[in-house]
């Protein structure tokens, strides 16, 4: 009974997923929440996680964008549906507080603005390590053009160059122009050492040699040399 209720659960979280991302661009869409969902739940199983905490671990990974600040009117995150959906399935308190927890502290922001997380458990760990898995590599790198694209970035100038030492006001700052290719600089080749598990620091390796590999390429066709 408690495994159907479970499932009922995810099957509403899925239906809320694609209601409130089925419509944006392609890098933080429904697809971008399946996949988080199941690296979370193939991470959890080589962690060792119990089978009680996999509930925690995928609806955590699904609704885990539901409220993307870069998605929101005003540039703010917001909790506000996710924490209506999780009150009206009647999860009980430990578990929406769970959830809410990972949910928020999991983001870029908090680790650029030295911000500890809300969550230092491997449940939270092992949903962060999904999303910053599908943050990098192949799907990584579409997934970033894409973005880039959505807001009409340039691929890359060389006169502008990556920031360093970024705030959380700057990094959330989306009306200063930045390139595309930045970002590898300013975030994706930076996550592989923030992994948290080591499963997720495992695959991360395979990941970010990709990555590199491709923006080295770039650059030397960008500069005629290839």
């Amino acid at each position: 009974m408690e495994w159907e209720r479970q499932q009922e659960v995810v099957r509403k979280a899925e239906k809320l997923v694609e209601e409130t991302m089925g419509a944006r661009d392609a890098s933080h869409d429904a697809a971008h929440a399946y996949r988080v969902r199941d690296l979370a739940l193939s991470l959890a199983k080589e962690e060792g996680l119990d089978d009680h905490c996999f509930e925690i671990v995928e609806i955590a990974a699904l609704l885990h964008d539901i409220g993307d600040y870069k998605y929101t009117k005003d540039l703010v995150e917001d909790t506000s549906i996710l924490e209506k959906f999780l009150k009206e399935e009647g999860l009980e308190d430990s578990k929406r507080e769970k959830i809410l927890s990972i949910i928020k502290g999991m983001g870029f922001k908090n680790e650029v603005a030295k911000i500890s997380c809300f969550d230092f458990s491997t449940e939270f760990g092992v949903v962060q390590d999904a999303d910053r898995l599908d943050a990098i590599g192949a799907i990584g790198i579409a997934r970033c053009f894409t973005f880039g694209g959505s807001k009409n970035r340039v691929l890359h100038d060389p006169k502008i160059l990556p920031r360093e030492d970024l705030s959380r006001q700057s990094y959330m700052n989306k009306d200063e122009k930045q390139t595309t290719i930045n970002h590898f600089h300013e975030k994706l080749f930076k996550l592989k050492d923030l992994m948290k598990t080591e499963a997720g620091r495992r695959r991360a390796e395979k990941r970010h040699r990709f990555m590199q590999d491709f923006v080295a390429e770039f650059y030397e066709e960008w500069n005629g040399r290839a």
